[in-house]
């Protein structure tokens, strides 16, 4: 299945995007954070966007779901300017969470009530999204005192609750033991077979392995190299890939 989707995503016969950034910039205090950089995601798609620290990675998701307006280019979905009506179909998990000093059910509750969701779909989602994060157990438990691990998959079903088309993720696992990233990966691949496009963050090849179709590689803010993730991850074509990937420092020639 995931061969046959990077197959697709290699030949161009995805549908149309669901979201597509036409160069984007941003420029701070002189400095170019992100170069032109072109994107499209697909539906039902799965993109791990990696490259060193300071490339450009988390500022990339941030202007893509709309919480950095670009210097220069466009950012759309289905043709319409990605503004606060149309981010409604997307969801983006940080790094770290950001919770409520409520219960676990009550954060779950309060994000649906945000949306406009209420009644008894409100608490069959808060319901659904309990089970699928494992945090049924919890759900009374004040959602701060939970561990890193519990905090991240809330955060997760928090977002996926809200069925939206398209989930960010942050370095969604950073830090994490290897049980609780593999509970968060179940939920990621669980969304994505539902048919949620998912864009993630990751220095960790081995989850861009186990996770990606396709691979977006950053190198001080411009995109150097895309494809199918098993082929960037066995055979990089671009030097800053390739240096990466064997724990080298890259000097970027573009760069003063």
């Amino acid at each position: 299945m995931a061969e046959a989707a990077m197959g697709k995503l290699v030949t161009g016969h995805f549908p149309q995007p669901v979201l597509e950034a036409r160069g984007l910039s941003i420029l701070r205090d002189g400095r170019p954070l992100l170069r032109e950089v072109d994107l499209s995601i697909r539906p039902g798609s799965f993109t791990a966007i990696m490259g060193p620290n300071g490339s450009g990675k988390s500022l990339l998701l941030r202007v893509l779901h709309g919480l950095v307006a670009p210097d220069t280019g466009s950012l759309t979905r289905g043709g319409r300017p990605v503004d606060r009506r149309v981010r409604a179909g997307q969801a983006m998990v940080f790094q770290k969470p950001v919770l409520l000093r409520r219960s676990v059910s009550a954060n779950l509750s309060f994000a649906l009530a945000v949306r406009g969701i209420c009644g008894r779909e409100r608490k069959t989602r808060v319901a659904a999204a309990l089970a699928a994060g494992r945090l049924t157990d919890l759900a009374r438990r004040p959602a701060r005192v939970l561990s890193g691990g519990e905090q991240q998959r809330l955060a997760v079903a928090r977002a996926l609750a809200a069925m939206p088309d398209l989930l960010f993720l942050d370095e969604p696992t950073a830090s994490l033991d290897p049980a609780s990233t593999a509970l968060i990966e179940d939920q990621l691949l669980a969304a994505h077979k539902s048919g949620v496009a998912i864009v993630f963050v990751t220095h960790d090849r081995g989850q861009a392995r186990r996770l990606a179709q396709s691979i977006v590689f950053l190198q001080n803010g411009r995109v150097v190299e895309r494809g199918p993730a098993r082929r960037v991850l066995d055979a990089p074509r671009s030097d800053p890939a390739r240096a990466w990937l064997d724990g080298r420092l890259y000097f970027d020639p573009f760069v003063d």
